[in-house]
């Protein structure tokens, strides 16, 4: 994708998560009606056509086996099935199993807990299938670490709380006034404010609190996985991975007026699990983070439910299976 259709893509998803995402839940409601009549979806019938390209790739690089997380390449994966002897593993990345997974045929299918089992068979993923060994995530999440040192090693207070605030790689919703309001209740905390992608919202941000020594606004970085460590409690949207790496890392967290759709299961799993707070205004936001913050007790009973669900060992767990599989003749 070259640089100017991904500016474009950024702009087109940014403008759909206005007005509290009301374009995405539409599309996301409109997707899970879909879904019951047991007719193949549009989706499929475009990623059918990718499957020659995709299989020339993957003979021209003698490719033995394929891990796919996105459902595009698990249909056009399907479609190949169908012709050829492939193999394949899907991994979910979402707390629920999100519209049209059902019209996907891997040989095992990654999901990310014990508890969704249900909801995959119900939408007739076969039981045989299903692998509930968590959401992978990079191993520097996974890896134990010293919070004073990454606070050091960032140039941060030791003795100050900071809050870490993940608008996800697009800047998602009213951060601006979000952080007006942070700020202005909790004027001892530091803030530190990841734009990802949205250049707008790191400019505006920037110009706006240059002089405010508690609030540090971050453009794009690769090295986000720094700050987490550092941080005290994170605040951050409900995406599947992001949440995942947060809890890996056994942080107490806050997740923020989730975008309709796949968001809002991610949001709700954590919350009945007690491994995070769901806000759906900017008063929860603000109050949950106030308290969140200054209660030791309630951190510590998140890091716990966090242990008890969210697994440390997917990637070897996965790794084991493509080894056992490969070995097959």
């Amino acid at each position: 994708m070259n640089q100017k259709v991904r500016n474009n893509v950024n702009k087109l998803y940014i403008h759909s998560t206005r007005e509290n995402g009301k374009v995405l839940k539409v599309v996301y409601k409109l997707a899970e009606i879909y879904q019951r009549t047991n007719l193949k979806s549009p989706v499929y019938a475009l990623n059918f056509l990718n499957k020659k390209r995709l299989y020339k790739y993957i003979v021209d690089n003698n490719y033995q086996y394929i891990i796919t997380t996105h459902l595009f390449a698990a249909q056009s994966l399907t479609a190949i099935k169908k012709e050829h002897h492939i193999k394949f593993m899907a991994v979910a990345t979402d707390y629920v199993c999100i519209p049209f997974w059902e019209e996907t045929n891997p040989d095992y299918f990654v999901i990310p807990s014990e508890d969704l089992k249900e909801d995959f068979k119900n939408k007739g993923i076969p039981e045989k299938k299903l692998l509930p060994l968590g959401i992978p995530t990079a191993k520097t999440y996974r890896q134990p670490y010293d919070k004073k040192e990454y606070k050091e090693k960032l140039k941060f207070d030791v003795n100050e709380k900071y809050v870490l605030i993940l608008t996800g790689s697009m800047g998602f919703g009213n951060v601006t006034d979000m952080i007006k309001k942070l700020h202005e209740e909790m004027k001892q905390a530091y803030f530190v404010v990841s734009c990802g992608h949205n250049e707008e919202l790191f400019h505006t941000l920037k110009k706006q609190y240059k002089n405010t020594k508690n609030i540090v606004i971050l453009p794009f970085t690769d090295k986000i996985s720094d700050y987490m460590k550092a941080s005290d409690i994170i605040l951050s949207k409900p995406g599947g991975l992001t949440t995942t790496e947060i809890a890996t890392l056994r942080k107490p967290f806050i997740h923020t007026m989730p975008i309709p759709g796949c968001e809002n299961y991610n949001a709700n799993f954590f919350d009945k699990r007690k491994m995070a707070i769901k806000c759906d205004t900017m008063e929860e936001v603000v109050k949950n983070t106030k308290k969140l913050l200054k209660d030791k007790t309630l951190q510590k009973q998140m890091i716990e439910n966090q242990e008890t669900y969210i697994r440390k060992d997917t990637c070897d767990k996965i790794t084991d299976i493509v080894i056992r599989e490969m070995q097959k003749k």
